[in-house]
């Protein structure tokens, strides 16, 4: 009932992350409480003109209805919201945001995202599964993240601006998320997560993809007059074999690259 409701009713955008569940079903609660606090003040409204109406009332009553019915529906309202507070929106944000995949498991794929005026930096550790080390002394146009040279454990990293952000069916994903410059906000309506970019520190988020496909990457925030360019990235979600391929065939220079 909960599914049918969020897809028929409700038009729910494609869901491809283990969480997102969790977070459609708040959305179906929320709006099937909106739906009865609309049906129920509706029928109440129309009983309250005829209930009150002049016909029935010459002479006004300054006193009115003296029924506990209204206030203990209130009362009733609040006690569902704090429900749907306490009981589901927090655990489902504390779970998300407390509960972060281990970055030296191999099955978890890290990545660090620099948001900028208008588009997304994306880094990859490589092949030994390490990054190199970074220096903000060292950011420049052309290393935005700021990759010492010099470290070894950076010249197979991957750097690359807007293009796929690469990772694998049902393996955790870590984010570390940042910005260059203003405040940006990493939205990708399909997994369910979105996080601000905020300039000066590097956010962690996480989730599960659960589908394979290429989803859009849009900015939640309006980061300026070429704000709309920020929905140029996507997210690819491939196989382990895909994913391993396309890591083995970048992973052989630290310098930024321009491919997809």
């Amino acid at each position: 009932m909960i599914d049918w409701f969020a897809q028929k009713i409700l038009c729910l955008p494609q869901l491809a992350s283990a969480h997102g569940h969790d977070v459609d079903n708040l959305m179906v609660y929320v709006h099937w409480l909106m739906l009865a606090l609309f049906v129920g003040w509706s029928l109440y409204f129309a009983y309250v003109l005829w209930r009150f109406n002049s016909a029935r009332h010459p002479q006004a009553d300054y006193v009115g209805s003296t029924s506990p019915i209204p206030k203990y529906t209130e009362i009733a309202v609040v006690v569902i919201e704090a429900v749907l507070l306490i009981g589901v929106a927090i655990p489902i944000w504390s779970k998300n945001v407390d509960h972060f995949p281990d970055p030296a498991d191999k099955k978890t794929v890290v990545i660090q995202v620099m948001a900028q005026q208008f588009g997304w930096n994306v880094r990859y550790p490589g092949l030994d599964g390490k990054f190199g080390r970074q220096d903000m002394k060292l950011i420049a146009d052309n290393n935005i993240f700021g990759v010492d040279p010099a470290d070894a454990a950076g010249k197979d990293d991957i750097q690359y601006y807007n293009g796929e952000i690469h990772c694998v069916l049902n393996q955790p994903v870590l984010v570390y998320l940042s910005s260059k410059d203003v405040i940006h906000s990493f939205k990708l309506v399909a997994m369910r997560v979105t996080q601000d970019a905020i300039p000066g520190l590097r956010i962690p988020f996480t989730f599960t993809p659960t589908k394979l496909g290429r989803y859009q990457v849009e900015c939640a925030q309006l980061c300026g007059n070429a704000h709309a360019a920020m929905s140029g990235g996507f997210v690819l979600v491939q196989t382990p074999e895909e994913y391993a391929a396309w890591l083995q065939s970048k992973s052989n220079a630290g310098q930024p690259q321009s491919f997809e």
